[in-house]
């Protein structure tokens, strides 16, 4: 059978552009695929939110029973959060209540890796873990008065001092999403502890500071595009970050904030036409930061597709899983893992969008998000970088956080044990 390439400048154009031609090797696989019927991604339409069908593709893919996938995800939960204190761990106890999650090599915690580890907690039923997080989050980094009120900061020390009272808007909406969970999962306790009434709150201020009180500080979502945006102050709120839309996590809102729930829809709508529009055409790699219309910002080089543009990839992948809502999704992950695939097993962590290699570096983390993007793509496509995941070592030493974060996501998202916990999930 031959194989065709002569489409991926049909796909391009499908996209409204036809500039360029991916590499011949990424080409030949995707017309491959194409041409004998193999493109087609596992089960979606409706996606799990609606069936309660988690994907496991080490299962599908690779064959892997329960019981190795379940150690597996101990292991990590073991190694990231119990292991040696100077190579391994992320999680610190302080105190008889408190812990937080170290970025290691820049020794500091930042909103994001707590909120991660909320969310990892809340997924394996560790709620002791969850609760000295949230705690340290909420007596450590959050803005109880002032334009920022209802905000979190983004950058503190060890000891708990601020170093940098301004917000990262990725960190409001895993700690929001996490919340959620927890309260239908466990149940709400009281004050802080009321996971349900402070998810609900960081809804309200996220969408409505700084409404009306003029200022530096805004919203974290832009009311007229329906978008979250990069930072909320009065400059960094005119563009937004590719890796910070999470469609899946607005279709929830949507549902269970109580209030401005057509703004929530309408915010996964956008978001989902926002990555069309980011996405480059012929590689599928999307900028680290984009105008609302998904031009790439490329003041400072954030025109590129560098760290946070890894997460896109599990970003479409996870909102194919959960809700199945853009069959161009399935489009897109087989784009970009093709291009991934065509730079090998020592695949490069950062590019041009049109696909020039700019380091010789590779990372478990890119890995770990190529292969969450497999829940949308095509098996023969999905299957390296999943079995990649399999085999790759649990991040260690100085600079273990960032992919340590996401080789465990990636885990528990490929493994369909990153679930949806509902109202009724208790």
């Amino acid at each position: 059978m031959g194989i065709r390439v002569s489409f991926l400048p049909l796909l391009a154009k499908a996209d409204g552009c036809s500039r360029g031609r991916l590499p011949a090797i990424a080409a030949a696989m995707l017309g491959l695929f194409l041409a004998t019927g193999a493109a087609a991604a596992g089960p979606a339409p409706d996606g799990a939110f609606v069936t309660g069908r988690y994907r496991n593709l080490f299962a599908d893919l690779l064959g892997r029973t329960d019981a190795e996938v379940d150690a597996k995800v101990q292991a990590a939960w073991q190694q990231l959060f119990y292991g040696r204190d100077d190579t391994e761990r992320l999680y610190y106890p302080v105190g008889t209540d408190e812990a937080y999650i170290a970025d290691v090599g820049n020794h500091d915690v930042r909103s994001e890796g707590m909120s991660y580890g909320m969310m990892i907690a809340v997924q394996l039923d560790r709620r002791a873990e969850f609760d000295r997080l949230w705690k340290w989050a909420r007596v450590h980094m959050y803005h109880t008065t002032g334009p920022r009120q209802g905000y979190f900061a983004w950058h503190c020390a060890f000891d708990g001092r601020q170093l940098d009272p301004g917000s990262a808007s990725d960190g409001e909406e895993w700690f929001a999403m996490a919340l959620f969970f927890a309260d239908h999962r466990w149940g709400s306790g009281k004050g802080m502890f009321d996971y349900g009434a402070e998810a609900r709150a960081l809804l309200h201020a996220m969408l409505h500071q700084g409404s009306g009180r003029g200022g530096e500080v805004t919203s974290i979502f832009d009311r007229v595009h329906k978008q979250v945006v990069f930072a909320p102050t009065l400059n960094a709120s005119t563009f937004t970050d590719p890796s910070y839309h999470l469609p899946a996590f607005y279709e929830l809102w949507a549902r269970w904030a109580g209030e401005d729930g057509a703004f929530w829809s309408g915010a996964a709508a956008a978001s989902r036409e926002f990555f069309h529009k980011a996405a480059n055409p012929l590689t599928g790699l999307m900028p680290e930061r984009a105008g609302f219309d998904g031009q790439p910002h490329s003041v400072g080089g954030m025109g590129d597709f560098r760290f946070d543009a890894w997460r896109t990839l599990a970003n479409v992948g996870l909102d194919h899983d959960w809700f199945g809502a853009d069959p161009w999704d399935v489009l897109q992950s087989n784009r970009v893992l093709a291009f991934l695939t065509s730079k090998g097993a020592a695949c490069p962590n950062q590019f041009t969008l049109d696909g020039e290699a700019l380091s010789t570096d590779s990372s478990p983390g890119l890995n770990a998000m190529a292969a969450v993007a497999g829940l949308a793509a095509a098996p023969a496509l999905a299957r390296p970088f999943v079995q990649r995941l399999w085999d790759a070592s649990i991040p260690k030493g100085d600079w273990r956080y960032y992919d340590g974060m996401l080789y465990f996501l990636g885990v528990l998202e490929v493994s369909g044990r990153f679930k949806i916990y509902g109202p009724i999930s208790r």
